[in-house]
């Protein structure tokens, strides 16, 4: 089904959310090749076993507190490395995903030149939430943990990105309050990306809002916050 999404006529603009890159530091320290293309191609060429076997062992060499590196752009986002196996398995999510993106032939601003018409930003909607609520808890994929005080959290949420969205990105959000229902928060997370999408999309003339730190081996988080 994302294979099918990804080629989708366009045109369109898709914020997705799992990391599209490894840090520079990681990358470099074991070997791949120094381009996007190239280090997401060797990904692609192995196992899950294999990619999970290479990121075990590298982290068997290394101190602690040096084992997983994170981005530039998850450094400035508070996100996790994508070097990470347990937990948020943010790193098969990468295995997963990047290959995907790589053989779709869509573009990702600065670091794949595919069908202008298709285009995929890297999103990350904990920051767009923490802008607005903080880091309160708002979603759960364990029933015990689905409570009313997160539900609460979600329609909170949702209510201060409609009112701040024109200040914060520059355009009004029109969705259904029915979303904050999800106590997973797929749906909401999913408006999330949207919102960080189409700001990327609103400076398309102005790199797709490209940090000044960018680095195409890494790629970057779509959002205002980060610049």
């Amino acid at each position: 089904m994302f294979e099918a999404g990804l080629q989708r006529n366009g045109p369109w603009i898709a914020g997705i959310d799992f990391p599209f890159g490894q840090s520079r530091e990681f990358v470099k320290n074991i070997g791949w090749p120094l381009s996007w293309a190239d280090y997401v191609a060797h990904v692609g060429s192995l196992e899950r076993s294999e990619f999970r076997d290479v990121l075990l062992n590298y982290k068997k060499l290394r101190a602690i507190g040096n084992k997983e590196h994170r981005r530039a752009t998850d450094k400035l986002a508070s996100s996790i490395s994508p070097q990470k196996l347990y937990g948020v398995p943010v790193a098969l999510m990468f295995f997963e995903g990047a290959p995907r993106l790589l053989g779709s032939g869509v573009t990702i601003p600065h670091m794949q030149k595919g069908d202008p018409l298709r285009i995929v930003v890297e999103a990350y909607p904990g920051i767009l939430a923490r802008s607005l609520i903080n880091r309160r808890s708002y979603k759960s994929d364990t029933k015990r943990k689905q409570t009313d005080e997160k539900f609460e959290a979600r329609r909170e949420l949702f209510h201060r990105l409609k009112n701040d969205a024109i200040t914060r990105y520059g355009f009004a959000v029109d969705a259904p309050e029915g979303i904050c229902d999800d106590p997973g928060a797929d749906h909401l997370d999913a408006l999330l990306c949207a919102v960080q999408a189409a700001w990327a999309w609103s400076k398309r003339e102005s790199g797709y809002g490209k940090p000044d730190n960018f680095d195409a081996l890494e790629g970057h988080i779509a959002d205002p916050h980060l610049l």
